[in-house]
C-alpha cells in the first residue's frame, strides 16, 4: 500500500479542510478507498496507487481554494471532494451525458430537459426508462459534486392488495412500495455503496407522505409513480424544493390507482403548470419502451382494447342521449324522423 503525505499549514486550515466533526475526512475515506490520517501539521493518505492519486488532487484542489478564498464554504469543499473521483478507465472529460446515454430521440429529449429545468414530469409507459434515466442522471449528478444528495420517493397507493395485510411493522409494509426505487439504484451503485449513503442520509428512499413539512436544499429529488398522487400531494411535493435543488417527477397517466372519483396530481399539474418557465413536460410513447420487446408488445395491445372499450362506450351513450318515448318513423322522404309516441 502506498503512502503519500500533504502539509497543512495551521489548525485552522486543517479544521477548515476536514469540516465539521470532520465530515470532510470521512467523505475523503469512503469516496476514494483510501485511509486518511492526520498528526503534526501532515496529513497522511494510504491506498492503491490510483486512489490514492484522486484522493490526493482532491485535497490539493480543496487547499488551493481555501488559500486563494477564505470565505469558500464546507458546500464548495465538499462539491471539490465529490467532484474529483473518477472511476477506473474513466477520463477527466467525461460528461453526465456521456454517462447516461438515450436509446431513443424522445429520451434523448427527455435528458436534456433535467439538464435545463428545475422540474421535469415525464409522462409514459411502463417500460420507457422515465425512473430509470431520472436515477441515472441524479447519481450522475451526485458523481459529479453537482447536488449533495438524491431523494427518492413514490406514494403508497395499493394496486389490487391492501397495506394492512401485508406482513411485518409498518417499515416491512412500506418496502414493496420502494423496491422498485432500490432495484434502480443498484444498477448504477453497488448495494453496499447505497446502504452506507443511506445511511448517511446522502440517499433517501421514503414513501411520499414522508416528505411534509420540509425543504430540501441541494438535493436531486425524484418523485415516481406520480400518477397515484393525489391534487394536494402533487402540490405539498413540489413546493418541497429548496436551494440549488432539482425535481424530476415520472409517472404513467394510464395506471392510476387511485380510488374513483379522485383526481390524479399529475393529470392536474400538467394541466396547471404547463407554460412555466423552469418546468418541462416531455412525453414519452411506445416507440420508446427498452425493456424486453414483448413489454412493447403488451402495451400496444392493451392500449387497442382500451381504445376498443371507449369506442363502445361513447356509442352507447350516444344511444342513451336520445330523448325518451322518441320512436324513429320513415317520413315521406324514406328517411327517419322522431315523433313523439301517443
Amino acid at each position: 500500500m502506498n503512502q503519500r503525505t500533504i502539509p497543512l499549514r495551521d489548525l485552522d486550515e486543517e479544521r477548515t479542510l476536514f469540516g465539521n466533526l470532520d465530515r470532510n475526512l470521512h467523505l475523503l475515506r469512503r469516496l476514494y478507498d483510501v485511509d486518511a490520517v492526520s498528526r503534526g501539521g501532515l496529513l497522511t493518505l494510504s491506498g492503491e496507487p490510483r486512489a490514492l492519486a484522486d484522493a490526493a488532487a482532491a485535497v490539493t484542489r480543496a487547499l488551493d481554494l481555501i488559500r486563494s478564498d477564505p470565505q469558500a464554504s464546507a458546500e464548495d469543499l465538499e462539491r471539490i471532494f465529490r467532484g474529483s473521483r473518477t472511476s477506473p478507465g474513466e477520463g477527466d472529460d467525461r460528461t453526465l451525458r456521456r454517462l447516461v446515454e438515450p436509446r431513443s430521440p424522445n429520451q434523448g429529449r427527455y435528458l436534456d430537459a433535467i439538464e435545463a429545468n428545475v422540474v421535469t414530469f415525464a409522462i409514459g409507459p411502463a417500460g420507457s426508462g422515465k425512473t430509470y434515466l431520472a436515477v441515472a442522471m441524479a447519481v450522475a449528478y451526485m458523481k459529479a459534486g453537482l447536488y449533495r444528495r438524491l431523494i427518492l420517493c413514490r406514494p403508497a397507493v395499493e394496486a389490487g392488495e391492501s397495506l394492512g395485510f401485508l406482513p411485518g411493522d409498518l417499515a416491512a409494509k412500506i418496502n414493496p412500495y420502494l423496491r422498485p426505487l432500490y432495484d434502480s439504484l443498484y444498477d448504477f451503485l453497488p448495494p453496499a455503496q447505497v446502504q452506507r449513503y443511506i445511511e448517511e442520509d446522502v440517499i433517501e428512499v421514503l414513501p411520499l407522505a414522508y416528505m411534509r413539512g420540509r425543504t430540501l436544499d441541494r438535493a436531486v429529488v425524484i418523485l415516481d409513480e406520480a400518477q397515484n398522487t393525489t391534487v394536494g400531494q402533487m402540490k405539498m411535493a413540489l413546493t418541497r424544493l429548496g436551494e440549488h435543488s432539482k425535481m424530476i417527477v415520472t409517472g404513467d397517466v394510464t395506471q392510476v390507482d387511485l380510488p374513483q372519483p379522485r383526481e390524479s396530481g399529475l393529470l392536474r399539474a400538467r394541466r396547471t403548470l404547463s407554460g412555466i418557465e423552469g418546468v418541462s413536460f416531455i412525453h414519452l410513447s411506445k416507440a420508446d419502451i427498452v425493456r424486453h420487446p414483448v413489454v412493447a408488445a403488451i402495451v400496444k395491445a392493451y392500449s387497442r382494447e382500451e381504445e376498443s372499450s371507449r369506442s363502445a362506450s361513447r356509442h352507447r351513450l350516444a344511444g342513451e342521449a336520445r330523448p325518451e318515448g322518441l320512436e324513429q318513423r320513415p317520413g315521406a322522404d324514406g328517411s327517419r324522423r322522431g315523433d313523439r309516441s301517443r
